[in-house]
């Protein structure tokens, strides 16, 4: 199956004419699909109804999934993909219609409240006070959150191969001290080069990727035990402590339905 690749313009934040203050937006995608680099002048919630996408600003990557969206600031460079079977939603929040709830990029909880409330604002034959009644109620519970599924991609020559390995196969079980014997450093030189680049150590910074590719799978449908056994865990209740430490909910909640 080919790539479909999306060009979109880099455009500056500020105001620009919407019926509405919140559009809505939705795409099932059939094929893969990846977006170059590029900025609106309004303010996004990324979501998904089915799936899992991803959205890179700089050396950051973020999933999102049907339980954890993105709110992406207007005029913020990003990039993006999304999987064939992908179902991704989005809110388009005109700019002034309301201040950023984050100056950057940040996590978003997709409650039950909120997707209620953004599935009725994609009803077409919503009457106008009732939508503005509605966009108001979105406005009110639309706050950052502190679970998002978010990977600092070092950019050092020295640590570029651990990523690119861990990155291409999450199930690595190289350590630590291989790494620096292959390398021909100290652990404590790459565990020093992890804090710094990424801001957590080496073994945080796996168990991130880890749950980002396990979130992938799991939204296609994958069994739990077939998914720790693919991202490196011994057992499911291994995988299960390591996802909830690094995502704080459990593998069930990114199952596709």
């Amino acid at each position: 199956m080919t790539t479909e690749n999306r060009t979109l313009p880099a455009l500056a934040a500020g105001p620009i004419e919407m019926p509405s203050a919140i559009l809505s937006w939705s795409e099932d995608f059939a094929r893969d699909t990846v977006w170059n680099e590029h900025s609106h002048p309004f303010h996004e919630l990324l979501w998904n109804e089915r799936g899992a996408s991803t959205a890179v600003v700089g050396p950051r990557v973020w999933t999102i999934t049907p339980a954890l969206g993105l709110w992406m600031p207007a005029g913020t460079l990003h990039s993006g993909s999304a999987t064939a079977g992908t179902w991704c939603r989005a809110g388009f929040f005109g700019f002034g219609a309301m201040s950023s709830i984050s100056s950057t990029p940040v996590g978003v909880e997709i409650t039950p409240l909120l997707r209620l409330l953004l599935e009725r604002l994609a009803d077409t034959e919503l009457s106008s006070g009732s939508r503005a009644v509605t966009e108001a109620m979105v406005f009110d519970v639309l706050t950052p959150s502190s679970r998002e599924l978010l990977v600092q991609m070092p950019v050092s020559d020295l640590l570029r191969p651990i990523a690119d390995a861990v990155r291409s196969d999450p199930g690595d079980q190289r350590t630590l001290a291989h790494w620096a014997s292959h390398l021909g450093v100290s652990a404590r030189t790459i565990t020093r080069a992890f804090n710094v680049e990424t801001g957590t150590s080496f073994a945080r910074w796996v168990a991130a990727v880890r749950a980002q590719h396990a979130v992938e799978l799991l939204g296609r449908g994958w069994e739990i035990d077939a998914v720790a056994e693919e991202v490196g865990y011994r057992s499911a209740s291994a995988f299960g402590v390591a996802f909830r430490r690094t995502t704080g909910l459990t593998p069930g909640a990114f199952r596709a339905r």
